[in-house]
């Protein structure tokens, strides 16, 4: 972390992971609920020195920085406290505090990592239920019980889907239901020895069913009467779940949705049953390929897989103590899948693989035993890889912990679809054509979804916050992108009003209109087609790009070529002088004396009006 770092978080750091404090001479006390709250959620950075006003969020007085005093004694203070039982556990280290120069000034710069799913919950004053803390766009705010409750479960990690649920047996599982799983059970493992368990036996073998040694009470386990129980003893139990299919392809006029499976009596509603049916509506119109693999077809595609996949990960990631749906949605350019709970681990090491932590371990085991679910910490690669073979945008997933929900969205988009691309260089012209690669994918899921955040850019883009903020204060800058605050949440779109080749002067773009900057010393919008004002020439002399436009206008008075103004003026690359220049003065400035190809060499240029 250095001074420039510290710059581009205050441009444009995103609001959920960064907080700015005031702190001359003591930590200020409300330092240990942002550090409770960044732990307890998705980690965060905490500057001390800088005072933020929020109610002038994006204007130039939004930041005051007041700098701190005798920072080593303040370093000091903040590890004895940390140390201290002020909090319940210290997850830093030395080289997450460091003290920064910033414009003149001392600033204290600590960088919280999520904690671990076993260390949590991470609380303060010793009171783990109003002591923790989480982190919303808004702040920091008080874990509920309920959420306290969901980390204490996550810390287990034996998971709570093996737990006896009292009063259910085996009256309460649907046989059919059953019947159908043990069928695939037997074609996936023709030799085993389970084949000829009863159904009590069998479901004790794989984790449905369980005895306690200690008090003699037997019963279904919470897997085992989720995934098999019939619809209406799970829905005494597991009031707080439901579960939703909904199709939004090929509507018809006036229709909500093209079909839908949810709770309508016609089925059994557990969580095998809902697995199986919406698999196979999700894969319906995929086409398959067609192999030999010896002398049994093989039929099943990547993208096949990555799909079951993410449904898969939807059953055995779900916190089935909250309340809350599993909803699937399938629309025309998209699959989004969405489940109540959090993610254990952080999103980075999803995207990486090799790392899983499954809520419910035994739900998970009876799904790989008939050939669903990856090996551990394969599954969400295989989604990646499924999408990058398509060409489709990274699937993006995210957490609302405000919502105590996780949601994971397949693109069906190319990453830069030629619509899009077209659409973007009618905006931007040939300067889209000269940012990075990185730059254009941001603009383009910019464009598509209407708004784009810093978070997004991390998932796209294989970022952390401080790298996907560079991106975004980078097009920012160059006027590409305006940023709109929301309290703490930052969110940009596209600029639709971009003028090609201009370097703007920014005005306030936080949720107002866009000013743009002036051109030869004039505002644009004032240059009337019958000639420039003098005075913004005027002004402009001081600026050496200026001082270039005004000798454009005034060898311009007679029609010139591109290559002949480059000659006047001493540039050796014709075409990006025209970018540059030439470009944001048609119309307005200058115009083209031939209906031919604009870029015809010979083509001229000449000043509308001659009078300046």
């Amino acid at each position: 972390m250095d001074a420039t770092d510290i710059k581009v978080l205050l441009k444009v750091g995103e609001r959920i992971s960064f907080e700015c404090k005031k702190a001359e001479n003591n930590i200020p006390k409300s330092v240990w609920e942002t550090y409770s709250s960044f732990a307890n959620t998705i980690g965060g950075i905490i500057v001390l020195g800088i005072t933020e006003n929020i109610k002038f969020a994006g204007e130039a007085n939004h930041f005051e920085i007041t700098g701190i005093t005798n920072p080593q004694k303040l370093r000091k203070e903040f590890f004895d406290t940390l140390n201290s039982n002020k909090v319940n556990r210290n997850i830093l280290t030395d080289s997450d505090v460091e003290i920064i120069d910033y414009e003149g000034v001392s600033l204290m710069c600590i960088t919280v990592p999520q904690a671990d799913y076993r260390q949590r919950p991470i609380y303060i004053n010793g009171n783990m239920m109003n002591g923790a803390f989480k982190r919303n766009y808004e702040g920091d705010y008080h874990c509920t019980e309920e959420d306290v409750k969901a980390m204490i479960r996550d810390a287990n990690d034996s998971g709570n889907d093996g737990i006896l649920i009292e009063y259910y047996n085996t009256d309460d599982i649907d046989s059919a239901t059953l019947s159908a799983y043990r069928n695939r059970f037997r074609t996936a493992n023709p030799d085993h020895i389970w084949n000829d368990y009863d159904d009590k036996d069998f479901l004790l073998n794989i984790g449905a069913y369980t005895k306690d040694r200690n008090t003699g009470r037997e019963g279904l386990t919470l897997a085992g009467l989720l995934l098999f129980g019939k619809g209406l003893s799970i829905r005494e139990r597991f009031d707080n779940i439901r579960m939703d299919y909904l199709d939004y392809t090929n509507l018809e006029e006036e229709s909500r949705w093209s079909d839908r499976l949810t709770y309508d009596g016609r089925w059994e509603n557990n969580l095998y049953n809902f697995f199986m049916r919406v698999q196979s509506k999700l894969i319906s119109d995929i086409k398959r390929p067609f192999s030999l693999k010896g002398m049994e077809r093989e039929d099943d595609s990547l993208l096949h897989k990555a799909i079951r996949e993410a449904l898969t990960n939807l059953i055995i990631h779900t916190d089935y103590m909250l309340t809350g749906v599993l909803k699937v949605e399938k629309y025309d350019n998209r699959f989004v899948f969405s489940n109540p709970g959090s993610l254990k681990i952080p999103v980075v090491d999803i995207y990486e693989g090799g790392h899983s932590k499954a809520r419910n371990p035994h739900i998970q085991a009876i799904f790989r035993m008939i050939g669903f679910g990856e090996n551990i910490g394969s599954g969400f690669p295989t989604i990646l890889e499924a999408c990058k073979k398509e060409n489709w945008r990274r699937p993006l997933l995210s957490e609302r912990p405000d919502l105590h929900l996780v949601e994971l969205t397949l693109s069906m988009i190319s990453l830069i679809s030629s619509e899009c691309e077209t659409q973007l260089l009618e905006i931007y012209g040939d300067d889209y054509k000269e940012i990075e690669k990185e730059e254009q994918l941001i603009l383009a899921t910019a464009f598509s979804e209407g708004i784009i955040a810093n978070n997004t850019v991390q998932l796209l883009l294989d970022k952390n916050p401080l790298e996907a903020g560079k991106l975004l204060y980078a097009l920012v800058a160059k006027d590409m992108l305006l940023s709109t605050n929301k309290g703490r949440w930052t969110t940009y779109v596209i600029n639709k009003k971009y003028t090609q080749g201009v370097e703007n002067s920014r005005s306030k773009t936080q949720g107002v209109e866009n000013s743009r900057s002036k051109t030869q010393g004039v505002k644009r919008q004032g240059v009337k087609r019958q000639g420039v004002k003098r005075q913004g020439v005027e002004k402009a002399r001081s600026n050496k790009k200026e001082k270039i436009i005004e000798r454009i206008i005034a060898f311009c008075q007679e029609p010139h070529t591109l290559q002949e103004i480059a000659q006047e003026l001493g540039f050796s690359d014709r075409y990006k002088m025209k970018r540059k220049y030439i470009n944001p003065l048609l119309g307005d400035v200058l115009q083209m004396t031939s209906v031919e190809s604009k870029n015809a060499p010979t083509q001229k240029y000449v000043v509308i009006s001659k009078s300046l």
